[in-house]
């Protein structure tokens, strides 16, 4: 498949999917529930097309997904929390001048960002108590087996 083709936008369901590692089963039930936008050179009728950024956010949801072990819901928060930020990011570039809504932008913006990081802590704390208890158990398994170990 050529670069000029995804450039254009030109990509269908099942290149997206292989290039993502996913189904486009999966594809079409993240468009469902608004994790991806539905494709927006769609016609009536007409197959579905992506461009690159459309791949790269699939592949981002998935590397995301399964980093962090999310539920779909709490992907959602997250991808929510990355547009909201891009269109205040977007907003910030315009050449906002008045200082009180730069402001809100920017506390705005910290307030997605500690949301992700809450999720994120939230996370890597399950993760550590996993962690916790198998070192604990690994201990004592091996304290039982030196028991049996004849000296």
């Amino acid at each position: 498949m050529s670069a000029a083709r995804i450039e254009k936008g030109e990509l269908r369901i099942g290149e997206v999917a292989k290039l993502a590692g996913t189904t486009p089963r999966t594809i079409r039930y993240y468009e469902e529930i608004g994790l991806l936008p539905l494709s927006s050179s769609r016609k009536r009728g007409a197959h579905r097309t992506y461009a690159e950024e459309d791949v790269e956010r699939l592949a981002d949801l998935l590397r995301l997904k399964d980093l962090l072990g999310l539920s779909l819901e709490e992907l959602k928060q997250v991808v929510e929390a990355e547009d909201a930020r891009a269109s205040l990011r977007r907003e910030w570039q315009s050449g906002v001048d008045d200082p009180v809504r730069r402001r809100q932008i920017l506390d705005e913006a910290l307030g997605h960002i500690g949301r992700q990081l809450d999720l994120v802590r939230r996370r890597r704390n399950k993760i550590a108590a996993l962690e916790a208890e198998l070192l604990s158990k690994r201990k004592r398994l091996q304290g039982r087996l030196r028991e049996l170990t004849p000296s």
